[in-house]
């Protein structure tokens, strides 16, 4: 069976859980915290970073290099476009998600709102908090722009770029910070996705000592 070293809000690892769940793939999931520097994790991710994934032998870390082998050893159902444009669009989407948004926005809130309390490492930073939730609307714009003319976020198929979209709301979802009432064009998209089976296992999803909002694990939010 595969194995996927996860933590529960990491938007990388939710990433590849969806790919996996997506995929109808098996996955024994084993709790890692990078904070603890585990000298066992960090012999099979020297970045000391997750996912990790492990199939038999074989190692990966890197979630871009992870969802690569995935969609390469099982193809079905494909989560890059045929069209070649949509493919290209697809990746640059989903590095946008991983690098710009997550620097910007994801790490700045799952560092302070989270990651700090877990590890006992101080008090939260309320200026990366509200730096976050101000760089998060130049965010909102675009992607409300994407999908003005688009079903999915890369074109007309559903892809990987919505994937990596949706790991890093459903993290900010999990704390209350996303304000769905005013970007109903972001929500609607979100709840197509929200609602796939490959999402339930995500909203089951509890991290000790913080709560998920009222309206995280509901269908018709």
């Amino acid at each position: 069976m595969l194995k996927l070293y996860n933590l529960s809000l990491s938007p990388y690892a939710r990433k590849i859980r969806l790919v996996l769940a997506e995929k109808k793939l098996e996955v024994d999931l084993i709790d890692e915290y990078p904070w603890e520097k585990r000298t066992d994790f960090l012999v099979l991710n020297p970045a000391g970073k997750v996912p990790v994934l492990r199939d038999g032998d074989r190692v990966f870390g890197e979630s871009h290099a992870i969802f690569e082998y995935l969609e390469e050893k099982y193809p079905t159902p494909a989560l890059l476009p045929k069209d070649l444009g949509e493919r290209a669009e697809a990746r640059r989407l989903h590095n946008y998600f991983d690098d710009k948004f997550y620097n910007e926005v994801t790490k700045k809130i799952l560092n302070e709102r989270v990651y700090r309390k877990l590890a006992r490492d101080g008090y939260p930073d309320s200026n990366e908090i509200k730096s976050a939730l101000k760089d998060v609307k130049f965010h909102y714009g675009y992607i409300d722009w994407l999908l003005e003319d688009r079903r999915w976020l890369a074109g007309n198929e559903m892809s990987i770029a919505d994937f990596a979209a949706a790991a890093h709301f459903s993290s900010l979802d999990y704390l209350g910070d996303v304000h769905w009432g005013i970007i109903p064009n972001i929500k609607d998209w979100y709840a197509k996705v929200k609602s796939r089976p490959a999402f339930r296992d995500l909203l089951r999803d509890l991290v000790p000592g913080v709560r998920p909002s009222r309206q995280y694990s509901d269908l018709d939010f």
